[in-house]
């Protein structure tokens, strides 16, 4: 989502005239987008913040813009701790940036945040169209799991407008994008607060009938909200690819209830058996932590448990770590650093093991491939699977932004090896 709103950002600055440069050291305006779900990404920020300050001291010109999540938490805080900084710009602010660039010229250095009843966040496509893009439907969260800042620093829950969004997809598909990917907190409660407006099932379904477009994909998707029609739709659009990141977080319901998620482990596992009934091939990712306040040896079994049980095919996992403003925040982080990372390890060891089995269960098979670029090795191509697996395999520069089939021949941790086939073998496809 962040990488989507860089890209907005971008593109409106590009229309007013700015241009691009390699580094911080040849430009008059440095942008600075960030992340505050995490500490890890805070820490970076007020680093490269520090670095930042460096350079106006030898470049008093420069003017220096942060935004997103961490500008809408931190807000004024920044002015006040950064003299270097120039304006903070929340993420529910983006479209204003051209304007407000305009007071910076006057000396003013200006906190913008705070969240607006619109929806609409104008047609603005990324400075570079590539095979595939990212296009927000919706913005903001109305869950407030007990962890999460993204509520306070996305705001509330609005859908974009589906014209806006299906108009987007036609001109990026129009430029060559075969494969788009819909961005939301929560895709599964899209439209449901605007009268009228199409649901995310009905969405995809429209998205599906744009010429040109070849891969459907999207993220997030909430397990609570995950619904039958949603399910069916992996089966009945073909341009739907098969793979769905639905995320967990904890395998103990006495966890799961304290995060506020809304759902148990036996809720979730019926969710991905009713996933692999109807689409047996799709792909299952999903985020989950360790040391959440209160977790016990136990609670974290449970958790090892459940990861078990569904053979996801990748996780991204990740220590707790406290969030300002959140209901968890108040809570005693009471789980040793020692044991979370033990946990942690313990976790990833698991995930390594099955993602490589899954892997090495591909060996053999053809797969179909959208080509992104070059690969790792020289005379290398690179692209995925429709089940998000990264695939490197020799051909020609040619057939970057095809669709192309694959033989896999060796199954890596991370990835996958593989050769073109002719297309009479295309007949034995994975996802």
């Amino acid at each position: 989502m962040n990488e989507r709103d860089t890209e907005r950002a971008l593109r409106l600055l590009l229309d007013h005239g700015y241009q691009m440069v390699e580094k911080p050291e040849e430009a008059h305006l440095v942008i600075v987008n960030t992340c505050t779900v995490r500490k890890k990404p805070e820490e970076k920020v007020y680093s490269l913040l520090g670095r930042l300050e460096r350079l106006k001291e030898k470049h008093p010109y420069v003017k220096v813009v942060v935004m997103g999540c961490l500008a809408e938490q931190e807000k004024e805080r920044l002015l006040e701790k950064f003299e270097g900084v120039d304006l903070v710009l929340g993420p529910d602010r983006v479209l204003e940036l051209p304007e407000v660039l305009m007071r910076l010229e006057r000396g003013e250095r200006i906190a913008l945040t705070g969240f607006t009843d619109e929806a609409r966040q104008g047609i603005l496509l990324p400075p570079k169209v590539k095979v595939k893009a990212y296009v927000n439907i919706m913005q903001g969260c109305d869950n407030f799991c007990t962890y999460c800042i993204v509520p306070y620093v996305r705001g509330p829950e609005k859908s974009r407008p589906s014209w806006e969004i299906l108009e987007e997809i036609r001109l990026l598909a129009e430029r060559g994008v075969k494969e788009v990917t819909l961005l939301g907190q929560n895709v599964n409660s899209y439209g449901k607060k605007q009268k009228g407006e199409l649901t995310f099932v009905q969405l995809l379904y429209k998205v599906a009938e744009i010429p040109g477009i070849e891969r459907i994909r999207f993220t997030t998707s909430h397990p609570k909200d995950l619904t039958d029609d949603l399910i069916f739709a992996f089966k009945e659009i073909p341009q739907l690819c098969e793979h769905l990141h639905l995320p967990f977080q904890a395998g103990s319901n006495r966890i799961l209830e304290r995060m506020n998620r809304g759902y148990t482990k036996e809720d979730y596992l019926r969710k991905v058996e009713r996933l692999r009934e109807v689409v047996p091939e799709i792909a299952i990712t999903a985020d989950v932590m360790v040391g959440f306040p209160g977790e016990t040896e136990e609670d974290f079994r449970e958790t090892l448990d459940l990861v078990e049980r569904v053979q996801f095919d990748n996780l991204f996992s990740f220590k707790y770590s406290p969030r300002k403003g959140t209901t968890a925040y108040q809570w005693l982080d009471d789980v040793p650093p020692s044991v979370k990372q033990r946990r942690l390890e313990e976790l990833q060891a698991l995930q390594r093991e099955i993602t490589l089995k899954k892997n090495k269960a591909l060996e053999g098979k053809v797969c179909e491939v959208l080509v992104e670029g070059f690969g790792e090795r020289e005379g290398q191509l690179r692209g995925r699977t429709r089940c998000n697996r990264v695939v490197n395999f020799g051909g020609p520069e040619g057939l970057i932004g095809e669709l192309v089939y694959v033989k896999i021949r060796e199954g890596l941790q991370n990835s996958l090896r593989g050769e073109l086939c002719p297309l009479e073998e295309k007949e034995a496809v994975c996802a």
